[in-house]
C-alpha cells in the first residue's frame, strides 16, 4: 500500500478562495465523505493547483500533475518535514514511504522479496482458507456487516501472520491503524495520536527485542538479520517498517474489499456477470481501484521551487497529490464518472507511481480477488442492505466504509 502522513487538507471556514471565485468548501458538508468526486471535478476545472492559505499546503488534482508529483522524486520529496516529528510522524520518519533515493532503494530491496509474485502466490491457499473460515460463520444468516466479518479480519490476520504477531494482539493493530489514518480524530501532535504512537513504539520495541533473542520465520526476524552495505537497520528504521507493514498491510485491502462490494452492488447486473465469468474479477478490481481508490491522497515536499501546470510552488512547500481526483480525470479516462469493469486500458494511480509504487500491491490484489470470488459463490443474491446508511471512515486520506450491512439468500 501507499500511505500519506496525516495532513490537514482544508480550513474549517465555509468558503475557500480559488482564483477570483469563492468556492463553497463542501469538504465540511454531510454529503462530502462518501462522494468527494464532484468536489474533485470542480477543483480540476477551476483550480487544479490550489494553495490552502490556512494549512499552507498545495493541492494537485489533475491526472498528469498527480502522476508527475508522485514520480519526480528529485523534485517532490517523500521526506517528512520538521526535525522532530510528533505523533505518527515519529513512526514513519525513517520508513520506506518517507525515504528518498538512495536510501529508499536500499530499504525497499529488503522487503521486495517478501512480496514478489511467487512469494505472494504461495500465500493463496492460506488466504482462501481464512476466507472460507470467516464466511462459514455468516453464510447461513442471510445478513451481516461485511467489513466486520470479512474485509477487516482477513488482511489483519494475513499481515499479522507474516509479521509473526500473536493472534491476541490483532484488535490492537486494527485500532492503531485506524487512528493513524484518521484525519478528523487524529492529527499530528494531538493527544490521541501521540498516545497511540507511544503504545505502538512500546509494543514494537518489545517485539523487536524478543525477535533479537528468539528469531522466527517471520518478516520482522528477517529485517533484524538484514544488512545494507554491511550495516543493520537502525531502530527507527525497524519501527518504520513495522508501522508501515501494520497500517499498509490491512487498511488498503480492507477498503478495497468493501469498496468492491459497494461498487458492484451499485452497478446493475455486474455481480451476476462476474458470477458467470469469474475470470473478469481481476479487471473488475482494477476498476474499483480507480473508481473508489482506497488511498485518496499522497504527501510530498518540494525540494526546490517547482512549476506545476504553470503555477510556481516554492521550495519546502507541503503538497498533496489527490489520487482520488486523478483517477476520475476525464482527460485520462473516457466516461470517468462511470464504473465500467470492461475499461481498458486502466492506468489508474491507486497504488501510486514511480519508485514509491506500492510494494504490497500484489498481496492486496490477491486477497481482494480471493475474497470477492468467495463472496460471489457463497453468498448468492449479495446486495447492500436496503436502507443502509453508509458512513465513510473518518479520513480524507483513506476511502473506506465504517460498516457495510449486506444481505443475501441464506444457505
Amino acid at each position: 500500500m501507499v500511505l500519506a502522513p496525516v495532513l490537514p487538507v482544508s480550513g474549517r471556514g465555509p468558503k475557500r478562495q480559488v482564483g477570483r471565485e469563492a468556492i463553497v468548501d463542501i469538504t465540511q458538508s454531510a454529503a462530502y465523505p462518501l462522494n468527494p468526486f464532484p468536489h474533485y471535478e470542480r477543483m480540476r476545472a477551476a483550480s487544479p493547483v490550489f494553495h490552502d492559505d490556512q494549512s499552507g499546503s498545495w493541492h494537485v488534482f489533475r491526472y498528469d500533475d498527480v502522476q508527475r508529483v508522485l514520480s519526480e522524486h528529485a523534485t517532490f520529496s517523500s521526506r517528512m518535514g520538521g526535525g522532530n516529528p510528533s505523533g505518527s510522524g515519529q513512526l514513519f520518519a525513517s520508513s520506506l514511504i518517507t525515504a528518498d533515493p538512495p536510501r529508499h532503494r536500499q530499504l525497499r530491496s529488503l522487503v521486495t522479496q517478501a512480496f514478489t509474485p511467487k512469494a505472494v502466490d504461495a500465500l493463496a491457499p492460506r488466504i482462501a482458507e481464512l476466507t472460507d473460515e470467516l464466511l462459514a460463520g455468516i453464510e447461513a444468516t442471510g445478513s451481516a456487516d461485511l467489513i466486520k466479518e470479512l474485509a477487516y479480519p482477513l488482511p489483519v490476520i494475513v499481515i499479522s501472520e507474516l509479521m509473526g504477531i500473536p493472534a491476541e494482539d490483532r484488535e490492537r493493530f486494527k485500532h492503531w491503524s485506524d487512528v493513524i489514518v484518521s484525519q478528523t480524530q487524529a492529527g499530528p501532535g494531538n493527544g490521541k495520536d501521540d498516545a497511540t504512537t507511544a503504545e505502538m513504539i512500546e509494543y514494537f520495541l518489545a517485539l523487536i527485542a524478543q525477535r533479537r533473542s528468539q528469531p522466527g520465520e517471520d518478516l520482522i526476524s528477517s529485517l533484524l538479520s538484514a544488512e545494507i552495505d554491511g550495516q543493520r537497520l537502525t531502530v527507527p528504521e525497524l519501527l518504520g517498517f513495522c508501522s508501515l507493514l501494520l497500517v499498509a498491510g490491512n487498511e488498503t485491502t480492507t477498503n478495497l474489499i468493501g469498496n468492491a462490494v459497494l461498487c458492484l452492488a451499485e452497478s446493475p447486473g455486474t455481480l451476476e456477470r462476474l458470477l458467470k465469468e469469474p475470470a473478469l474479477i481481476p479487471q473488475a478490481l482494477e476498476e474499483v481501484l480507480r473508481f473508489r481508490s482506497p488511498v485518496q491522497s499522497m504527501y510530498r515536499v518540494t525540494v526546490a521551487e517547482a512549476t506545476v501546470a504553470g503555477q510556481p510552488i516554492p521550495a519546502g512547500a507541503p503538497l498533496v497529490a489527490w489520487i482520488g481526483s486523478a483517477n476520475r480525470d476525464g482527460q485520462q479516462f473516457e466516461r470517468a464518472a462511470v464504473f465500467d469493469i470492461d475499461r481498458s486500458p486502466n492506468r489508474h494511480l491507486a497504488f501510486g507511481h514511480g519508485i514509491h509504487f506500492c510494494v504490497g500491491a500484489p498481496l492486496a490484489r490477491l486477497e481482494a480477488r480471493i475474497a470477492l470470488e468467495a463472496l460471489l459463490s457463497r453468498l448468492p443474491g449479495l446486495s447492500v442492505a436496503p436502507g443502509a446508511e453508509l458512513e465513510r471512515m473518518e479520513s480524507t486520506i483513506i476511502y473506506g466504509l465504517k460498516a457495510l450491512p449486506a444481505t443475501w439468500q441464506p444457505a
